[in-house]
């Protein structure tokens, strides 16, 4: 869907790894150095399948790492994602490297940016997350590939019987924390510093960051971390018991018709994935596994179980919208109210009071606000309210608002759709409600510097002003910890309960309103949002 064109002289280079030589190339157009495909871990097959990631054997000679590796295994679901990776593959445990000087007098800050795609989903190839622009700009950026639904998060007994920790699911997670231990021994070689390795990652990826922070497999790699849009908790793919995602397991054994582990770690991945795909068993989530996670995410963020580290998280405008909470209803004061009582029967008047609907205009913000707090806002705001009180450490919290531009041309027969992508026309029987906001996932190609991967939207000067403030602020965060500059209006602390609106204009708010309504949020989820 997207086009990605370089027209560069590339030349081939060669750096040492721990484990042997790799050969990239050099840019000279971009004036940046690749090496695509640099694999962190053995291939998770065959009895490697649902086991930790096992750490790569010395190999002899150079390894050519000039193009993409094949993507995790996965579906076709997102219709914002594109791929440069040439096919999909159980091995795929692979990283990306960007960077613009291998041999510079201090070593450059590091930047390792994980994918969303709701832990099924995604691929470190996708252009919108293309390190190229970050490393003209003095950071070293690592994409990386995770093992993904049912191969990267199925749980099982006999899976945790096998293991030395009495666990099972959560290999994703895992990958990770190896991907992020392949940084910290090799990026040096890329001249990177080791000692500022910043995480970030968006949906499934800010998750996934928010998680990597109170691990203690990997809370100690980490110089500062980034998030945008979701967290580990106070979402659908917060964690579960251990024992439940073990009944999962079993139960998926049971549809499949297999007896046992043995038996389905003899099935292709091909073979797998359509099998598990044709029973609608696709959706996986994160547990409590004794070992990435020694105890509910939640809890362990209320307990101060976390990196000391700088956070700037945040937030879009419409992460969902106002239909996911009246439906195909009309966006009217009386259906706004009923959607709230069948959504909130207990605490309906608390919320109306909260998110108020008093005319169509007020519905439509309203409702969207609610979807949006439902969906990913407040799970995100509930992570950075309990780091800032637990760590030392600056936390910086944002609202992106800008809605993207028109499509192009080349692109008029397609209509929003889930999860911020697109779809054909002639593929759905209605057309979804405009975009009222920035829609999920909306702002990657802005913070990474990556608008003219997209060549699906008709990107003008408003769009290219933004990311590059956008990008300013990340950039300055990821060398200093703190992405406040000369050269940008100021950002203040999430301590100071005010964020940053990031749009065609950029300004702070109060989050009083915010704090009230995720103060109701956790009352309803069945935990108090108050001082410890």
């Amino acid at each position: 869907m997207f086009g990605f064109n370089v027209n560069a002289t590339l030349t081939s280079l060669q750096v040492t790894t721990h484990k042997g030589k790799v050969e990239g190339l050099y840019d000279k157009t971009l004036g940046v150095y690749q090496f695509k495909g640099v694999p962190y871990a053995k291939p998770p097959i065959g009895e490697l399948r649902w086991r930790p990631p096992a750490a790569m054997d010395a190999w002899q000679g150079v390894m050519p790492t000039k193009d993409f590796a094949a993507r995790p295994m996965q579906i076709p679901i997102f219709g914002d994602m594109n791929f440069r990776s040439a096919d999909v593959s159980e091995d795929s445990l692979y990283l990306n490297i960007w960077s613009a000087d291998l041999t510079p007098k201090r070593p450059q800050p590091v930047l390792v940016y994980f994918h969303g795609g709701g832990f099924i989903a995604g691929d470190g190839s996708e252009p919108r997350y293309d390190g190229s622009s970050m490393a003209q700009n003095g950071v070293v950026t690592v994409t990386v590939n995770y093992r993904l639904g049912i191969f990267g998060f199925m749980a099982h007994s006999e899976l945790s019987a096998e293991s030395s920790y009495n666990g099972s699911g959560n290999y994703g997670f895992l990958d990770q924390v190896a991907a992020l231990r392949w940084v910290k021994e090799n990026i040096a070689g890329f001249g990177g510093d080791p000692q500022r390795i910043t995480i970030a990652g968006e949906s499934a990826g800010s998750m996934s960051v928010s998680a990597l922070m109170i691990s203690p497999l990997s809370k100690d790699l980490i110089f500062a971390v980034i998030g945008e849009s979701g967290s580990i908790v106070g979402s659908d793919f917060s964690s579960q018991t251990l024992a439940l995602a073990e009944q999962k397991g079993a139960d998926i054994l049971t549809k499949l018709k297999v007896k046992s582990i043995a038996d389905f770690r003899e099935l292709s991945a091909s073979d797998l994935l359509q099998k598990t795909t044709e029973q609608d068993l696709i959706w996986y989530r994160p547990n409590i596994d004794n070992y990435f996670l020694p105890q509910e995410p939640l809890s362990l963020l209320q307990q101060g179980h976390i990196a000391k580290v700088p956070v700037l998280a945040g937030v879009n405008s419409e992460e969902a919208g106002f239909n996911q909470v009246l439906g195909d209803k009309t966006p009217n004061v009386e259906n706004y109210t009923n959607a709230v009582k069948q959504l909130y029967p207990k605490y309906f008047k608390q919320v109306l009071a909260l998110y108020p609907g008093n005319d169509k205009e007020s519905v439509l913000d309203s409702a969207q606000a609610l979807a949006s707090d439902r969906f990913l806002s407040y799970g995100t705001w509930v992570w950075a309210e309990y780091v800032q009180r637990h760590s030392d450490q600056s936390v910086y919290y944002y609202l992106y608002t800008h809605p993207r531009p028109q499509l192009t041309s080349n692109f008029s027969d397609m209509q929003p759709a889930l999860a911020g992508g697109l779809v054909e026309k002639s593929k759905v029987s209605e057309t979804l409600p405009s975009s009222r906001g920035a829609v999920h996932s909306a702002e990657i190609e802005y913070v990474m510097g990556n608008l003219a991967t997209n060549q699906v939207f008709a990107w003008n000067d408003d769009d290219y002003a933004i990311s590059s403030m956008f990008q300013g602020y990340f950039i300055r965060f990821i060398k200093t910890g703190d992405p406040n500059s000369s050269e940008l209006p100021v950002w203040p602390k999430f301590a100071d309960n005010k964020r940053l609106v990031i749009g065609t204009t950029i300004s702070d708010e109060s989050m009083s309103l915010l704090r009230k309504r995720y103060t109701l949020m956790a009352k309803i989820n069945g935990f108090e949002l108050q001082e410890d």
